[in-house]
């Protein structure tokens, strides 16, 4: 049993770690209506690191993790600084042709690289079950900066967010927050892929967060409530997956995205409850 829990200690603290940043960033996300923007982010990076195997470099190598941070920012920057009013073509068809063609390069490339295609499966589903001490304090310490960053400028962060079609600000100065928030979650998804594979990011990202806007539209309320529904869902889905010999990233989107349908259907009940007292009060 005490070997057990060792072993799971790191996967469970770096799911945890996950869980908070995410759900903080997911509520940023869901406000601004751009879904699938952590998709299409994780998969540049992704194509940045093919780059770097490609050419002859180790997938640790700081050479590498260099050139997906260089596709990251160079994306997310553009995303940023291309916001206008009205859009030509809103931005969800944006992210959506970005994913794409990030993700049909990529295969290419896997084409190129010995065991490419291993590695866009690894990318896609993760395994946070094998992490280790090192990579969790290293998660940790970034988003510990990023966390900073939020605290200081996060006020001018939300009100964009809950203004997604307006500036708050004026242009060029709702740009610079913009660039800086992007460029903080870009750097997010960077160093969290790695750790969970995107559809693990992109479920802890949205699935807490659109299960607690269910029940409140205050943001700290929100935060709180989604970080411990995304814990409850990444540990339970740990334990079972280790248990039953089952993929660890599956289990928990699996279990999360059940969450969501169940708390919803649980609201719905509750608001039909509060209707039908109502009216026999009446």
């Amino acid at each position: 049993m005490l070997d057990n829990l060792l072993f799971l200690a790191p996967p469970i603290t770096a799911s945890i770690i996950l869980a908070g940043i995410l759900s903080y960033f997911g509520n940023h996300i869901l406000s601004r209506g751009i879904i699938f923007i952590d998709i299409a982010v994780a998969q540049i990076a992704a194509l940045g690191t093919m780059i770097g195997l490609l050419i002859g470099f180790a997938e640790e190598s700081f050479i590498v993790q260099a050139l997906s941070y260089v596709f990251t920012l160079s994306i997310i920057s553009l995303f940023a600084l291309t916001k206008f009013r009205k859009q030509l073509i809103p931005q969800e068809a944006i992210i959506g042709i970005i994913y794409c063609l990030g993700l049909g390069l990529a295969i290419l490339l896997a084409e190129k690289i010995p065991g490419g295609s291993n590695f866009i499966t690894k990318t896609i589903t993760g395994n946070i079950l094998w992490v280790t001490w090192d990579k969790v304090w290293s998660i940790l310490l970034l988003f510990l900066a990023i966390g900073v960053i939020h605290i200081i400028f996060g006020k001018h962060f939300i009100r964009i967010s809950s203004s997604p079609n307006d500036y708050p600000y004026s242009p060029g100065r709702t740009r610079l927050y913009e660039l800086l928030f992007y460029i903080s979650f870009g750097v997010v998804i960077v160093k969290a892929v790695p750790v969970g594979g995107i559809f693990l990011v992109f479920i802890l990202l949205i699935a807490p967060t659109a299960a607690a806007t269910l029940f409140t539209g205050n943001w700290k309320t929100r935060f709180i409530l989604s970080w411990i529904i995304g814990i409850l869902g990444s540990v339970v889905g740990i334990y079972l997956s280790y248990n039953l010999n089952i993929s660890n990233g599956p289990a928990i989107v699996c279990l999360l995205g059940i969450t969501v349908f169940l708390l919803t259907f649980l609201k719905m009940a509750m608001k039909n409850k509060n209707a039908n007292t109502s009216q026999n009060i009446l």
